[in-house]
């Protein structure tokens, strides 16, 4: 008995050293400091890689064009208490909306501008998301579409609530927000919601996460069950809920999932698999040469085409 504390002990020490490896997890992959809002308008927030930079100047323009354009300043409050916010960009009244959702620690006005100039091409009005814990939104806590896709049903509601019974709605998300929409989008939706546009989302959280720990030069298999514990602990949200590649077989509106070839962190195939997976109309738009999230500036003409194509009269306004 007198030795009964060592095993005691190493047991500790053993659940101590998890819950650490846990906590450093949840801090590198979910947590988002308090952030300062950018009150220098000369200033974008441009995205790390060379990929992007040969679109430095597009990115620019349709940022600082979208600055200058008239808009509402909207906010909601989060199932879980946290103010969000997000802006609106009218084409017309009574035009269709997309409502917009950004990628993982992405800037909403840089991630989303240029589809705002998208959308006055197709004669859409746009609301621009900032998603729990980014921008002006609350929350520290990103949780890859778990907690997103609840604020996502949300924003719908009050959309129609503030916009008029016969709004007509596509939920809109690129990256994380694309998993987002497609997550959303496995859930009962208003009438209003008359389709999804998914641009290069991924089929988990679990398989994209499972892809950058590799890239990190660490054992997935043995690494992803802290980071799920992580996620568990210290941001009360099950990492695995609703998966996207599982929403979609339940999804009744259509669905056009865009994804460039060579996007090197989230891969093509991804939108392949969801795309199979998807039971309702759908279609399937793969760029040559774009890298993550780069399909509609590599080829505008494209993406504009077929997403006219697709949704059809419906989904525009042309006085």
């Amino acid at each position: 008995m007198e030795y009964l504390w060592i095993p005691l002990l190493i047991l500790a020490l053993l659940v101590a050293t998890v819950l650490i490896i846990a906590y450093i997890c949840f801090k590198m992959a979910f947590y988002e400091p308090d952030r300062k809002p950018n009150e220098d308008e000369n200033h974008i927030e441009m995205p790390e890689g060379e990929i992007y930079e040969q679109f430095r100047e597009k990115i620019e323009k349709w940022t600082f064009e979208t600055r200058r354009l008239p808009h509402e300043e909207l906010c909601i409050t989060s199932f879980d208490g946290l103010k969000l916010y997000g802006k609106f960009y009218e084409y017309a009244p009574d035009a269709p909306m997309e409502i917009m959702f950004h990628g993982y620690r992405g800037c909403p006005e840089r991630d989303l501008s240029g589809g705002v100039q998208r959308c006055f091409k197709l004669g859409r009005s746009a609301l621009i998301v900032e998603q729990r814990a980014s921008g002006k939104s609350e929350g520290n806590v990103i949780s890859f579409g778990v907690n997103e896709h609840r604020d996502c049903l949300m924003w719908t509601d009050f959309a129609i609530k503030h916009f008029g019974p016969d709004v007509k709605i596509i939920l809109t998300g690129i990256s994380m927000g694309a998993a987002t929409v497609l997550m959303a989008a496995g859930k009962p939706l208003p009438t209003n919601v008359i389709g999804v546009l998914a641009d290069c989302g991924y089929t988990s959280a679990k398989d994209i996460i499972k892809i950058v720990i590799k890239q990190m030069k660490l054992p997935p298999t043995l690494a992803y069950p802290f980071v799920k514990l992580g996620a568990r602990l210290y941001g009360h949200f099950n990492l695995e809920e609703t998966p996207p590649i599982e929403a979609v077989k339940n999804a009744t509106v259509p669905i056009i999932f865009y994804h460039g070839e060579a996007d090197d962190f989230v891969p093509c195939y991804m939108s392949e698999q969801n795309f199979n997976a998807a039971n309702c109309k759908k279609m399937l738009v793969t760029v040559k040469k774009a890298g993550h999230g780069l399909s509609y500036p590599v080829d505008p003409t494209k993406y504009l085409s077929t997403l006219r194509d697709f949704f059809g009269e419906e989904a525009s306004f042309f006085k």
